[in-house]
């Protein structure tokens, strides 16, 4: 017998087949008594809040689980339902042990296909979904910095190499091969696919080059020094210290030792078995004071890139005739 779509109709509204449908879309399905405040679950729902499937829960069991950040505005929000108009949707965290997840919570208000008192409704785990749209919003915000900070050195190199050249032609040269020698740490920052093999870059090498913008713009040569040994760096750990010190040279450029013709650069590094460190030390320039407040976005993705990335630390020593800043990083995701 053909199948048709006459024929299909009966098999689509069979209870295992909706069943499937449900368990393929990963929807959960729950009720809820609005008088006793008592859930009804499927065992997907109960398994998805990490709920052993025997137990009798209400909204307040659930509550437990919901993330403290989140927790009144759910309430508000699953308390206000049946005055809103149509279908809701909220999306919040829950904590199951150490695990997060995001789930979005989804049903009918203004008493809308209420039965003898109980709602109905819908939890799908949208975890992956909310982790993409996190690490957009980071992405976004990461450039945003870092253009940002590209156009203020750009500024700070047209501003010094104006001072250090007497002709145009010679200002339009200089200026030329410094650009050319940012936008080649700036490759650092994001290699090209296939551009480099792991380990990617040696330490000395990954340092000169990023740092080589800011060397001889003031009354000497010489004046940003690397002294580190032979080390190998892998793909990922480059792209990490590229961004480190790309924010370090960026704040000495506008505050620290760079930011004056006499102002001084050491960079140096020991390693040992147990960790890394690398000492970032300025001189002769401005007087330091230590900042206040909560620091600058650009200081917080540092930290975040040491202390997560590279399992590590950083110290700044705000000593008035120069910052020191010691990174300690481990030595395995060094070489990742």
């Amino acid at each position: 017998m053909p199948t048709t779509p006459e024929t299909l109709k009966p098999l689509l509204w069979e209870h295992k087949n909706l069943v499937r449908a449900i368990e393929a879309a990963g929807v959960t399905l729950w009720s809820w008594n609005v008088d006793t405040d008592a859930l009804a679950m499927d065992d997907h729902s109960y398994d998805l809040w990490g709920i052993s499937r025997s137990t009798d829960v209400t909204f307040e069991d659930l509550s437990a689980h919901i993330h403290p950040a989140d927790r009144d505005r759910v309430r508000a929000a699953f308390t206000a339902t049946r005055s809103i108009i149509g279908p809701y949707e909220i999306d919040f965290r829950i904590m199951i042990g150490d695990e997060l997840k995001w789930i979005s919570a989804r049903g009918q208000g203004d008493d809308a296909g209420m039965v003898q008192r109980i709602m109905f409704g819908i939890f799908i785990d949208v975890t992956g979904r909310k982790q993409a749209e996190e690490g957009r919003e980071l992405l976004a915000g990461e450039m945003s910095h870092r253009v940002k900070n590209l156009l203020a050195i750009a500024s700070g190199l047209t501003a010094i190499t104006s001072r250090s050249t007497t002709t145009v032609q010679d200002m339009a040269s200089e200026l030329t091969l410094r650009l050319t020698a940012l936008g080649r740490a700036h490759d650092l920052v994001r290699p090209l696919p296939g551009q480099t093999q792991a380990p990617s870059a040696l330490l000395g090498d990954l340092l000169t080059v990023l740092l080589a913008p800011y060397d001889d713009l003031g009354a000497f040569s010489g004046r940003v020094r690397v002294s580190v040994p032979r080390m190998s760096v892998g793909e990922s750990a480059t792209t990490i210290l590229a961004l480190i010190v790309h924010e370090l040279a960026t704040n000495s450029l506008k505050y620290g030792a760079l930011s004056v013709d006499t102002g001084t650069l050491d960079v140096s590094c020991s390693a040992q078995d147990e960790g890394i460190t690398v000492v970032w030390t300025e001189s002769g320039g401005p007087k330091v004071t230590a900042p206040t407040g909560g620091g600058s976005y650009g200081s917080k993705l540092v930290e975040r890139s040491v202390t997560g990335r590279l399992r590590g630390s950083i110290h700044y020593d705000w000593n008035e005739n120069g910052v020191v800043v010691t990174l300690k990083v481990d030595p395995i995701r060094l070489a990742e």
